[in-house]
């Protein structure tokens, strides 16, 4: 892949220039949140701890050797900061659903509470590290600031730096503790923690005013402010922050400007002179790093960023374009053999027997190429399987067979002793322009667990809640094309939400039929995507006046190279004008 082996370069040469100190991370396969619906809902990139880890990977920053697998912290110790009666309750799945802003069905218990553990587990283990290395220690799962000894809330249902400054207190550190909060929310919960605890100093920057917390040296930003206003802001705040046995910072990636929640306008640059201007009024002092909150889709190149910034000594940019799973799966890919898969270099005995129309039966191959085991396999080897597994599935089953459109997978799993579809899709080799493209026909990924809710409610053609895998289909897809040779995928959007779930790697066949999808998403942005899907479906989305029928043409993305006709997809969006009338056009 172009990009991995530039990135790569990029990254030796880097590497060989750096000053910096070696990093070490924290990360466990448990730091996905098993909650399907949590991207959709709230803006969450579950998906952000691996990410970055596979970027710093792809430039050489670190090696494997360099990420740390944290246990589970034990339960004794969420008790010095946590009642009982609290630990009790974030055992019920309605808690956990109101914590995370999901519905209860969404919730499997035992795997939410493993995140959290291994995440708690971890920040004190870096703890630890950081005080006997005497340098920068990065969780890449952390900084639960809002929840108290007997609440949670905002995404957090234990407070793992409570949790680890209590256990240290319990082995004996009596130094004083800072706690750097820089998450764009105020730390609640953490006040809760040490209230009156002279040896705790919490200093915060929030975006909102949620009223005074005692004992926090807190400041309140402007609305949006800027990274000129936030910087000075923080310098200020550094200059009273009291020297420390230890510091716990928490670099939240919600401070971008593009973030839903966060109320702050910072640029990926300016968080990264953040991060570094804090590394400098550490001095190289024992000092944990947590990544806070992020809802946005660039919440991991703030985390990434942070760990650039701690492991070279200065900020460094992140591509605006880079696609960190896309390396992952791309990586994945290239150990996979294709006798691994289902490809066979000769004729088998059965292959033989059925061409003569003997009594042999050829096993059925997707596209001629992947057997069921094949593909079971592959989707194991991408932790396709594992992390269906924390959403409540075993037992899983890929069938491969053919119906009238094309080639056919279906991998169905078991859940409270009821089998279920979870995955479908029918695929052809299909020419489109002047390019032979691997054409999805139908996908569709089920969770039958969850539940359609008013948060969370049923899109047209939507039979069952999604499973928050849409983008690790979209690689597999990528991958299989790329393993044949074809020029990419193509697929025909039958409803507004498919298309703009892959707007960012798909573009309509035809340059005038993107431009008009393009004006469409400009002209209408106020309006939330399930109610936008809803009005085309009620004809009540007008192009220049007139009412407005979804057009289902073909939609296509090309491996290694940029869709042509730009220049008249330009043209085509800013001729269209599109509104939205209350009254439906058959009324």
């Amino acid at each position: 892949m172009n990009l991995s082996r530039a990135l790569g370069r990029w990254g030796r040469r880097l590497g060989r220039l750096a000053h910096g100190q070696t990093l070490s991370l924290w990360l466990d396969e448990t730091y996905r949140l098993p909650l399907a619906s949590i991207e959709a809902l709230t803006g969450i990139e579950p998906r952000r701890a691996d990410l970055v880890v596979a970027y710093l990977h792809a430039l050489g920053v670190i090696e494997p050797k360099d990420v740390r697998r944290p246990t589970r912290i034990r339960f004794e110790d969420l008790c010095r900061v946590h009642t009982l009666g609290w630990l009790e309750e974030i055992h019920d799945a309605e808690t956990l659903g109101r914590i995370f802003a999901v519905d209860a069905s969404d919730v499997v218990v035992g795997e939410v509470l493993d995140t959290l553990r291994f995440a708690c587990g971890a920040t004190l283990e870096a703890a630890r590290s950081s005080l006997e290395l005497r340098g920068p220690a990065l969780n890449l799962l952390g900084g639960f600031h809002h929840a108290g000894p007997s609440r949670g809330g905002g995404f957090c249902a234990v407070n793992d730096l409570a949790v680890a400054i209590a256990a240290l207190r319990a082995e004996g550190f009596d130094k004083r503790v800072a706690i750097l909060d820089l998450d764009a929310h105020p730390p609640d919960g953490t006040a809760e923690c040490f209230p009156q605890d002279p040896s705790v100093w919490v200093g915060s920057l929030s975006g909102t005013d949620w009223g005074p917390l005692p004992g926090i040296d807190e400041t309140v930003l402007p609305p949006q402010c800027d990274d000129s206003t936030y910087l000075a802001s923080l310098s200020q705040l550094l200059s009273r922050m009291p020297p420390s046995g230890l510091a716990f910072v928490i670099a939240g990636g919600d401070v971008l400007e593009v973030d839903r929640l966060g109320g702050i306008s910072m640029s990926l640059r300016g968080v990264q002179q953040r991060d570094d201007l804090v590394r400098r009024a550490l001095d190289g002092g024992p000092q944990v790093w947590l990544p806070g909150g992020g809802y946005s889709k660039d919440a991991w190149k703030v985390l990434a960023g942070t760990a650039l910034v701690l492991a070279r000594g200065e900020p460094v940019a992140i591509e605006a374009d880079v696609d960190p799973l896309a390396l992952s799966f791309a990586h994945i890919g290239q150990g996979l053999r294709g006798e691994d898969l289902g490809s066979a270099l000769a004729l088998t005995e059965d292959d033989i027997l059925s061409d003569l129309g003997g009594r042999g039966m050829r096993e059925p191959k997707l596209l001629g190429f992947y057997t069921a085991s094949g593909l079971e396999f592959a989707l194991a080897r991408y932790g396709i399987l594992s992390h269906l597994r924390r959403l409540g599935y075993g037992s899983f089953r890929v069938v491969v067979d053919s119906e009238s459109r094309g080639d056919r997978m279906r991998l169905f799993a078991s859940s409270s002793g009821q089998e279920h579809l979870l995955f479908e899709t029918v695929l052809e080799k299909k020419q489109i322009l002047d390019d032979t493209f691997l054409y999805v026909h139908w996908l569709t990924l089920r969770h039958p667990r969850g539940k359609f809710s008013n948060t969370r409610p049923r899109l047209p053609g939507q039979e069952e809640p999604g499973l928050g895998l849409a983008q690790e289909a979209g690689q597999l897809l990528a991958r299989t094309a790329e393993r044949l040779g074809l020029a990419g995928l193509a697929f025909r959007p039958a409803w507004l939400h498919t298309a703009y779930a892959g707007r960012h790697r798909f573009v309509f066949a035809d340059a005038a039929r993107q431009g008009r999808f393009e004006a469409l998403l400009r002209d209408l942005a106020g309006v939330p995507l399930g109610a936008l899907t809803v009005a085309l479906a009620d004809g009540r989305v007008l192009l220049d006046g007139a009412p407005y029928t979804w057009e289902a043409d073909e939609m296509v993305h090309w491996l290694g190279k940029d869709p042509p006709n730009r220049e008249a997809t330009l043209r085509a969006k800013e001729a269209a004008r599109f509104s939205l009338s209350n009254v439906p056009s058959d009324a």
